[in-house]
């Protein structure tokens, strides 16, 4: 908790200021999660302040909060470019990436429990920055990144906006976003040390080095033989345990994907019924 406060001092997230006429404050509570590795080991316990969005009200506190994120398909297409060519796969963390985007709205907010300023218990947080759980958060977040990333030269891919390409004479990078998880694939060790830096100049980074569990998805690479595996063991196991089905038999599902049913496949009698 005293991390994520630190944060958002460093980032200058409020000023503490007398509630305007005629204006109500949001409320924001603390959200509290373990992150595992993907072996499922406890890597690191995280403290989130968040504000409740829900009591926003849209065209006074937020207006549009569409915001984009790469899709599994692409990512997959990447993954295929990167066995391919044996590309260098990396991967980058944004640390509080939501507290990066600017706010245009003007927003005010309780102080959080057990950390209002002595003296100023009255006074409301007046929001600079967004901050997670506000509705346009998001949005704020990739547009802030967006912006930068397009202006050191990374081109934004017309199909999916959350995928970036520059390429430097022979060299070339990819640059995948999600929400504030980033791949980096390059053919040149140079450019990718230089986007690095560039990111962390404007971020505050958390460097991941070569990429092994994004997304809840392990990456497995055997780079002599060209060989690049996806396994999402520990998903299914998660979502088997949340079922209370881990103790359950596993067998072959002969079902393809796009297969389509109708009734006419349904058992019609008793003896296919008992099949």
């Amino acid at each position: 908790m005293d991390d994520e406060m630190n944060s958002m001092y460093m980032n200058g997230v409020w000023d503490l200021v007398e509630l305007s006429h005629g204006c109500k404050p949001v409320g924001c509570k603390w959200v509290f999660k373990t992150k595992r590795d993907s072996s499922g080991k406890i890597e690191r316990y995280k403290a989130k302040l968040v504000v409740k969005g829900y009591s926003q009200k849209e065209g006074i506190d937020f207006k549009e909060t569409f915001s984009p994120v790469s899709t599994k398909d692409s990512f997959r297409v990447i993954m295929a470019i990167v066995a391919h060519f044996d590309l260098e796969l990396h991967q980058m963390d944004v640390k509080t990436a939501f507290l990066n985007g600017d706010l245009d709205e003007e927003v005010y907010m309780k102080q959080p429990t057990g950390f209002a300023e002595v003296g100023k218990e009255d006074l409301v947080c007046k929001l600079n920055k967004s901050i997670y759980g506000l509705k346009q958060a998001s949005r704020q977040w990739y547009s802030k990144f967006d912006k930068i990333i397009t202006q050191n030269g990374f081109i934004e891919n017309t199909v999916d906006r959350c995928i970036y390409l520059r390429v430097s004479g022979s060299s070339y990078i990819f640059l995948i976003l999600y929400v504030d998880d980033i791949l980096l694939a390059s053919n040149d060790s140079d450019l990718l040390i230089q986007t690095k830096h560039m990111l962390s100049t404007h971020f505050d980074m958390k460097d991941l080095g070569e990429a092994s569990y994004v997304l809840g998805i392990k990456i497995l690479r055997n780079r002599v033989n060209g060989v690049l595996k996806l396994s999402q063991r520990t998903y299914i196991e998660k979502i088997l345990k949340r079922f209370n089905m881990h103790n359950c038999k596993s067998s072959k599902a002969l079902i393809v994907k796009g297969d389509k049913f109708s009734k006419a496949q349904c058992p019609q009698n008793d003896d296919e019924i008992e099949s």
